[in-house]
């Protein structure tokens, strides 16, 4: 299973220009991934995508994919026209199970919009897995923390909830499914390596639910993780190349994992894709 992730910026390239067609050939040149998380997808929000309805823009150029998007902020502008912004999943593994998660929004006066984590269950050659890709806040620590905690309680919920006896062999709503072999959390977290909370996301639990660890120290160890922002847009990023997007994953993946790369050559966005390849 191929795994990409990306905070697209709604298509705006270094060069200023708002290209979806370039971010997917991007993304595919990169690699060619099982499942594709993009962040900042716009529609109804003019000066990001032009009126035009992104979400259905990118189902188009993959075909072949199941395009699941969910908005973390929902508007209406004068008119009463939807604007929305938020993330999106494109699949050609089947998709069992889709749940839109909307994180903790503190009332403190930080410049700030209401967060979402977008999680689907795929049907992988090695059984379920739940992946999940969200975007946290840019402006503030404090409801990053917030954030990070609820993202870390909804999969120690949905680990312990695969437990359960209960089973519902069903059509209906209540049916239950196969309890996934490992999660997946990725996406723009807003916190360079040295954060805190990056170390927050890999801390234990006090269950026996595995911790998720971040994919790329599993895989190349004490190397530094490439950066995933400011490679090519010293505008919005004046201190230069960093690190704020991840993959982490759930303990019991992490002897699975084949590979973990960053393309820090395109300038389709001002982040970077990662890529992980988990082995059957």
């Amino acid at each position: 299973m191929k795994l990409v992730t990306w905070n697209i910026q709604w298509g705006l390239g270094c060069d200023g220009k708002v290209d979806l067609a370039r971010i997917v050939d991007a993304a595919r040149s990169f690699c060619d991934a099982d499942v594709y998380c993009f962040q900042e997808i716009s529609h109804g929000f003019a000066a990001h995508d032009g009126h035009e309805d992104q979400p259905a823009h990118l189902a188009s150029l993959l075909p072949g994919y199941a395009a699941i998007f969910r908005p973390a902020v929902e508007m209406r502008n004068g008119d009463g026209g939807p604007q929305l912004f938020g993330n999106m999943i494109l699949s050609r593994l089947p998709v069992q199970q889709v749940t839109s998660h909307m994180l903790p929004w503190p009332a403190t006066e930080a410049r700030s919009m209401q967060r979402q984590a977008l999680e689907v269950v795929v049907a992988a050659d090695a059984g379920p897995i739940r992946v999940t890709t969200c975007h946290l806040e840019y402006h503030s620590h404090e409801h990053r923390q917030a954030q990070v905690q609820r993202l870390r309680d909804l999969y120690e919920d949905a680990a312990e909830r695969a437990r359960l006896a209960f089973r519902d062999a069903s059509d209906g709503p209540y049916r239950t499914l196969p309890a996934p072999v490992g999660t997946i959390i990725c996406g723009d977290f807003n916190i360079e390596p040295d954060d805190p909370l990056h170390a927050e996301m890999q801390r234990p639990f006090t269950s026996d639910v595995p911790a998720f660890v971040d994919a790329w120290t599993a895989r190349h160890g004490t190397s530094p993780h490439p950066p995933t922002t400011g490679v090519a847009d010293h505008r919005q990023w004046p201190q230069g190349p960093h690190c704020r997007d991840y993959i982490f994953i759930s303990g019991d993946l992490a002897n699975r994992i084949g590979d973990v790369a960053v393309d820090v050559e395109t300038t389709a966005s001002d982040h970077q894709p990662v890529a992980i390849t988990l082995d059957a």
